[in-house]
C-alpha cells in the first residue's frame, strides 16, 4: 500500500461537547540522572506551579508458579519506587513522572488540542529538566471517548459507522460487544489501536450505557536521536498523531452522532 499523506494543517469540525473522557500523552524515556523519591519529589514541588502532589507508587511483580500436583507458589517482588503523580487544582490535569517516562492526562471536560498540547509540553519540559533522558523510546497519544446513550436506547448504528450486527437470521439485541483493530500507517513509524465497546452503567442510580471509542496512536520504533533540542520533532510527531486520531474518530462516528456533540 502506498504511503498515506498526513496533513497536520487539515481542520476538523469543532465539537463544543466533545465526548473525550480522557486524553493522554505518553512519552517513554528513561532518566539518566539518579531517580530517588525525596529529591525528585522536592524538585517537582519546586518547579510545578499550580500542581499539587497526588500520590507515590512502587512497582510490584507478582508471579504464580504451578508444578505438577503441588499447590501453586506465589512470589512477590518489590521492584522499587517508580514515580509520583501530581494534579492541577481542579483535578483535571494529572502528570506522572516515572523512572520509565512521562505521562500527561487530561480528564473530562476536554477543551481543545491547543490547550492540551501546550499543557503536556510544559510538563514534559519539567520531566526533561529533572530526569535528563537521553533518548525517547516510545510516544503515544490516546483519546478515550465515552458516548452516553439515552436511557433505554441501544441503537449503536445511530452513532457508530460499521456498527456490529447480529448474526444473519438471528435478530437479537446486543447486551455488549468488544471490537479491537490494530492499523498500520504506511510510510510512517506509527500504528493505531482502535477499541470499540460498550460500558455498562457505572453505578446503580445510572441506568444508561455508553459506547467507548478508544483511539491509541503510538510509535513503532525508538527515536534514537538525543532528546536535547529535539522538541520540534516531538511536536511534529504529536501533531501527526493528532491528525491520525481525528481521522479515526470522525471516520468512526455517524453524522447523526456528531450532531449530539456540536
Amino acid at each position: 500500500m502506498d504511503k498515506i499523506k498526513i496533513n497536520i494543517a487539515e481542520e476538523f469540525p469543532v465539537l463544543a461537547a466533545a465526548p473525550v473522557a480522557e486524553a493522554v500523552i505518553d512519552v517513554r524515556a528513561f532518566p539518566s540522572k539518579t531517580w530517588e523519591e525525596p529529591s525528585v519529589r522536592a524538585s517537582l514541588e519546586e518547579k510545578l506551579d499550580g500542581y499539587a502532589f497526588l500520590d507515590s507508587h512502587r512497582e510490584i511483580h507478582y508471579e504464580v508458579r504451578s508444578e505438577g500436583e503441588k499447590p501453586p507458589e506465589q512470589s512477590i517482588r518489590d521492584l522499587g519506587w517508580r514515580g509520583v503523580r501530581f494534579q492541577s487544582a481542579d483535578s483535571k490535569n494529572i502528570a506522572q513522572f516515572n523512572r520509565d517516562g512521562f505521562v500527561f492526562s487530561r480528564l473530562d471536560p476536554y477543551e481543545n488540542w491547543h490547550s492540551f498540547f501546550n499543557a503536556g509540553k510544559s510538563l514534559w519540559s519539567v520531566f526533561k529538566d529533572i530526569a535528563a533522558p537521553v533518548t525517547i523510546d516510545r510516544i503515544g497519544l490516546r483519546f478515550i471517548n465515552r458516548i452516553e446513550l439515552p436511557h433505554g436506547e441501544l441503537n449503536i448504528e445511530r452513532y457508530l459507522k460499521n456498527a456490529p450486527v447480529a448474526p444473519v437470521n438471528l435478530d437479537l439485541p446486543f447486551l455488549g460487544f468488544m471490537h479491537q483493530e490494530t492499523l498500520g500507517v504506511p510510510g510512517y513509524p506509527y500504528a493505531i489501536n482502535l477499541i470499540r465497546t460498550i460500558q455498562p452503567p457505572q453505578n446503580p442510580a445510572d441506568n444508561g450505557i455508553a459506547i467507548i471509542l478508544d483511539i491509541d496512536v503510538f510509535t513503532l520504533q525508538s527515536i534514537a536521536q538525543p532528546v536535547e533540542n529535539k522538541d520540534d520533532r516531538l511536536d511534529n510527531i504529536l501533531n501527526e498523531m493528532r491528525w491520525l486520531k481525528d481521522k479515526t474518530f470522525f471516520g468512526s462516528i455517524t453524522d447523526e452522532g456528531l450532531e449530539v456533540f456540536k
